[in-house]
């Protein structure tokens, strides 16, 4: 039995787990860690300060990166934390739901990593709470795929993919950029749409046969999807696997603080759901009543919102998105 199947057996054994689907027609830190960036036109990257939430379990705002820790060492410490977050006995009933999706996402990684070789498969990763609930479970699944230093394999990377908007906010730019050394990303970065970013990737990466995309049902498009789904026609062809489609906005929360997994810093100032500088603002329902205050010499006034994991509603997660 691998971890991932021990880890899935005793979140199942709480409570019924979702069968892994499948539709091929849906709609819809290491210094030599790589990026390879393709028309970007984004700002530079700049690093964000590592802040500690006052209200976070020890949860820092970004990926030290400074452990130099190999791949192999952090897919273990991953597999390990989650393992032990699956083993506690919660009393919270968002938590016992969270246990529950768990187990079937790891379930829905160990089964994409039996149809495909590790070196077939990529990450969709933008920085973004989805992905990177994605990205932790997905790590914490490849111990058994990954040759130990013991046995003297060499260093790997992880086949990742950025595909940014078209005024991408310089925070997600520096977590995402931190996030390629702490979890060893060989990532590829795109600034083109999403249809012929994809293509590009493709074209220029062959072997990549499956892409683990973070969309939940709750997303644009995200309504009819499987865990696994062809691309649609007229889309470079590949399968889209989706570990994460049936998590909730609180469950996605949960897991994040709950295992103290780093995340952005835009989520603590209110926004919920991240898009570009020209069609994303803090999410309205977290301002906090009687906030506005003076800032600066010049007397600017701004309001003040509560973080994003103070939202309750899956409803209103996309209340800050102009689109």
């Amino acid at each position: 039995m691998t971890t991932a199947d021990a880890i899935r057996e005793k979140a199942t054994a709480t409570g019924t787990s979702r069968g892994i689907m499948e539709n091929g027609t849906s709609s819809g830190s290491s210094a030599t860690a790589t990026t390879t960036v393709v028309n970007s036109t984004s700002p530079s990257l700049r690093k964000i300060d590592a802040k500690q939430n006052s209200q976070a379990p020890a949860a820092v705002l970004a990926p030290s990166g400074g452990s130099g820790e190999d791949l192999y060492t952090i897919c273990t410490h991953l597999s390990q934390k989650v393992h032990r977050f699956l083993e506690a006995d919660f009393s919270s009933e968002l938590l016992k739901g969270v246990q529950r999706q768990t187990g079937i996402s790891l379930g829905v990684v160990e089964e994409a990593l039996r149809r495909y070789k590790l070196g077939n498969v990529s990450i969709s990763f933008n920085g973004g709470k989805d992905c990177l609930v994605l990205l932790i479970l997905f790590l914490a699944s490849l111990p058994p795929h990954l040759p130990s230093p013991a046995s003297g394999g060499n260093e790997g990377k992880i086949n990742s993919v950025y595909v940014t908007t078209a005024h991408p906010f310089p925070q997600v730019d520096a977590f995402v950029q931190s996030c390629i050394t702490t979890y060893h990303l060989s990532l590829t970065r795109y600034s083109q749409p999403m249809k012929s970013s994809f293509e590009r990737y493709l074209q220029e990466n062959p072997n990549v046969q499956a892409i683990f995309v973070g969309t939940r049902r709750t997303d644009p498009h995200g309504e009819f999807l499987s865990h696994f789904d062809v691309t649609d026609h007229g889309w470079p062809n590949f399968m889209r696997v989706h570990p994460v489609v049936d998590w909730g906005y609180r469950e996605v929360w949960g897991f994040l603080r709950e295992l103290q997994v780093p995340y952005c810093v835009l989520y603590d100032m209110g926004y919920t759901s991240l898009g570009g500088t020209k069609d994303t603002h803090p999410n309205p329902a977290l301002l906090e009543d009687g906030t506005e205050v003076q800032e600066g010499e010049g007397g600017e006034r701004k309001r003040r919102f509560r973080p994003a994991y103070e939202l309750v509603e899956d409803g209103q997660e996309r209340l800050g998105r102009d689109r």
